[in-house]
């Protein structure tokens, strides 16, 4: 981060310099949660867990080079002090990561929020900025009012853009988020039935995803609001911002569109990208049709930042997947195909990964399975949904749908109830459970999908499957945040 001494950031954070720190000490390094990332120059944020206490690792820290430690707890150490626990720790957090930004007058803060698709929209949007200056993103979902000041104070003075997830708990969240990073462009991506349960409404959900917009600069002041022009509920939003509006999508009046979608044998999209009149083709090397809105976005803020058409197809046909879990497509030892999408999942992000598990299967004659397990957080609509995923599973011709958990129970009910399906609904109680009802049912070239909310864990179902394979995709090295809101 930018260098700062310990009596500046103490006036910025509201603490006090205790123990054996100097006021002139200088943070120059990484700032951290986990002492074992600390190097010379660093600061580390002591906080408390279940599991353990960050204050009970302050010596380590500061043995491995940290400057000093922002805790509410006094340490044996050169320390900045809080009163109030976590909760002031956090905010202390904040307000550095709010000083910080003031400080970076050559960067372009960008925020994304939306139903799904924040991560991977990242992930994309900063491998194709970085070809215009150095760029910080985070890695994973570090989205919340944790990740999303540790990931700003990782920018200096040669940062060229900073790509930040805003993700949602409750409303007025994304406006805290934005307050502590303003945003001179956002991107909203969709706004779907993910969490209604604890929103209430997919209503309220767009009155939180909007605050993104009513948070960005006027368009006199270089404001940009990048909308989903195919979302009803996402392009309503022009109304709730002073920025310029940039929509994407495929309708024909958005600003930035994809023409002749399609995926070929390995469920990569390609499509002709449209800015204006201009168009170029593209192929991405990320799976599923839903990432072309994906890529539109990314398109319609490189545009914005000055990169030319030719040079924005180019970027995005070479960025790769970057988190773990969100269409990593991988090769079981045995010829099996195993997508595993198991991050999360809502209605929309399970329909979108049955398309793509049917374009699969459309393929050579290709066998298709899917496992999935429950959609979490979806309120009183809960069943219902989850039985229109089931039929939908049996809609993409499936030859088994494994339901994992009793909460997933009524997929296989409305797998059970399509006309004409004559697949298998295999019902199971766990991951470990699925993986032993899949073993002995598939056969060479065949494709599996597994995908469901982050507390089914079956993410553990695809690294069963493919135990000896070579890893698909980078790791998240970070904690993870609140992805799916």
């Amino acid at each position: 981060m930018i260098a700062l001494t310990l009596d500046r950031i103490a006036e910025i954070t509201q603490s006090r310099i205790s123990g054996p720190a100097r006021p002139t000490d200088v943070v120059f390094g990484p700032v951290v949660i986990d002492s074992r990332r600390c190097e010379p120059g660093s600061l580390f944020v002591a906080l408390g867990g279940e599991q353990v206490d960050g204050h009970d690792y302050a010596r380590s820290a500061v043995a491995a080079g940290a400057a000093a430690v922002l805790g509410s707890r006094p340490v044996a150490a050169p320390q900045l002090l809080t009163d109030g626990g976590d909760e002031e720790v956090i905010a202390a957090l904040g307000r550095l990561a709010r000083a910080v930004t003031g400080e970076l007058t050559g960067a372009d803060t960008v925020g994304i929020t939306g139903s799904s698709g924040k991560t991977t929209t990242k992930d994309l949007m900063a491998q194709v900025l970085d070809r215009l200056g150095p760029t910080v993103a985070p890695s994973g979902s570090y989205n919340n009012e944790i990740g999303h000041p540790l990931t700003v104070l990782r920018a200096d003075s040669g940062t060229r853009f900073v790509v930040l997830e805003v993700a949602a708990r409750g409303i007025g969240h994304i406006a805290h988020l934005c307050d502590i990073a303003p945003p001179r462009i956002g991107v909203v991506l969709n706004v779907g039935s993910a969490h209604v349960g604890e929103f209430g409404s997919r209503e309220a959900i767009a009155r939180a995803k909007g605050e993104l917009v009513e948070a960005l600069p006027s368009a006199a002041d270089g404001g940009v609001a990048v909308l989903n022009a195919d979302d009803d509920a996402v392009i309503a939003m022009a109304e709730r911002t002073a920025a310029r509006v940039v929509s994407y999508g495929l309708a024909p009046g958005a600003h930035v569109r994809a023409e002749d979608v399609g995926l070929d044998a390995a469920g990569r999209a390609g499509f002709t990208l449209r800015i204006g009149e201009d168009r170029a083709p593209v192929r991405l090397a990320l799976v599923g049709a839903h990432q072309v809105h994906n890529a539109l976005a990314v398109a319609a803020v490189a545009a914005e930042a000055g990169m030319g058409l030719a040079d924005i197809a180019a970027a995005l046909a070479e960025a790769g997947p970057r988190s773990r879990w969100r269409m990593e497509v991988t090769e079981a030892p045995g010829g099996t195909t195993v997508v595993n999408d198991a991050y999360n999942a809502n209605p929309e992000s399970v329909a979108a990964a049955l398309r793509t598990l049917e374009a699969f299967g459309g393929r050579d004659g290709r066998v298709t399975h899917a496992v999935l397990g429950v959609m979490a957080e979806l309120g009183e609509d809960s069943t219902e949904e989850h039985r229109r995923a089931g039929a939908l599973a049996a809609r993409s011709g499936v030859r088994t749908l494994v339901v994992v958990g009793e909460e997933a129970a009524p997929m296989a009910e409305g797998a059970g109830a399509e006309p004409g399906w004559d697949g298998e609904v295999v019902r199971v109680r766990d991951a470990g459970e699925a993986t032993a009802a899949l073993r002995g049912r598939l056969r060479g070239a065949d494709v599996v999908m597994v995908k469901g909310s982050r507390v089914a864990g079956l993410e553990k179902v695809a690294e069963e499957l493919t135990e000896g394979a070579p890893p698909a995709g980078e790791p998240a090295r970070e904690m993870s945040g609140e992805d799916a809101k």
